[in-house]
């Protein structure tokens, strides 16, 4: 894709209005990527089916979208893993949460590892691969048009997370900053020093 740093791009909470957010950024393109967006953004939402997404630690299971591989991975202390979420292509039942199962106790390290993950190194090795396979494989063609948006027009991206940090593990993190990252340095993954 090409490295480009003079790119100007903001990720909003969706929950602002739109007024707002134009007045905060000048000359700018709002552009939603959740999973209420419409074609072809809605696309960059973790919840996708764009099938055919490897499963780490897995091979060669697949996988129809990226939450559901965070999903079917997370144990619970009541809940083991739930491979089922690999299957769902509805974009919603992919949600396991606390309430229901309680405390999330890691990630499985694949489907048939008994090693638990801790939320950052799932983050690092579940989630952000998962989802920069989605960007290679499956949203080139969307990324050219952000950036070609993005020589005339600040973008701002809209998701219902603003976490830009992975580091951050108080809040879940913004797959809209993921793209963000993305379309400035050609990849979400951290850098091994």
């Amino acid at each position: 894709m090409g490295n480009q740093t003079s790119f100007q791009i903001f990720v909003e909470s969706r929950r602002k209005k739109v007024e707002t957010i134009e007045k905060a950024h000048t000359n700018c393109r709002i552009i939603d990527l959740t999973s209420k967006a419409t074609e072809p953004w809605v696309k960059f939402s973790p919840f996708y089916p764009h099938g055919d997404i490897p499963v780490p630690f897995s091979a060669p299971l697949t996988a129809q979208s990226v939450e559901g591989i965070w999903q079917g991975l997370k144990v619970f202390e009541t809940a083991v893993i739930d491979p089922t979420k690999f299957d769902i292509t509805a974009m919603k039942g992919l949600k396991r949460t606390v309430r229901r199962f309680g405390p999330v106790l890691g990630h499985q390290k694949g489907i048939n590892s008994e090693t638990l993950l801790d939320y950052l190194t799932a983050r690092q090795q579940i989630y952000l691969p998962s989802y920069q396979w989605v960007l290679q494989n499956r949203l080139q063609n969307e990324l050219i048009k952000l950036k070609k948006i993005a020589e005339s027009h600040t973008l701002v991206f809209l998701d219902y997370e603003t976490n830009e940090d992975i580091l951050d593990l108080k809040r879940p993190l913004s797959h809209a900053g993921l793209v963000k990252k993305y379309l400035i340095h050609d990849t979400i993954l951290p850098t091994i020093k």
